[in-house]
């Protein structure tokens, strides 16, 4: 089994560039050790229920700790297999006609 959560965290109020903050949330996704990818306006992380909630939970802790106030959107795709955020869109892309 596993979840996708495409997620968007970052903190309200600290200024036009979130980028710093964009980077601390980056670094506990990438220190989980799960596949991730990041994309312009969010991340992707997967892995089990568990493990990926939890890491979701670590980047919500890491801004609270200076951060007055947070937003976060999350969307989750759940089902049975591995390595579907690489599959999905490969899929996607196989049914498009050559160019």
């Amino acid at each position: 089994m596993s979840v996708i959560v495409d997620l968007t965290v970052f903190p309200v109020g600290v200024g036009e560039s979130l980028s710093p903050y964009v980077a601390r949330v980056l670094r506990v996704i990438r220190d989980s050790g799960l596949p991730y990818e990041l994309g312009p306006m969010s991340t992707s992380i997967e892995g089990e229920w568990g493990e990926v909630m939890a890491v979701v939970t670590a980047c919500f802790e890491e801004l609270r700790s200076d951060c007055g106030r947070i937003s976060m959107t999350m969307r989750v795709d759940w089902r049975e297999g591995e390595g579907r955020m690489r599959s999905k869109p490969e899929s996607v892309l196989s049914k498009l006609p050559a160019v």
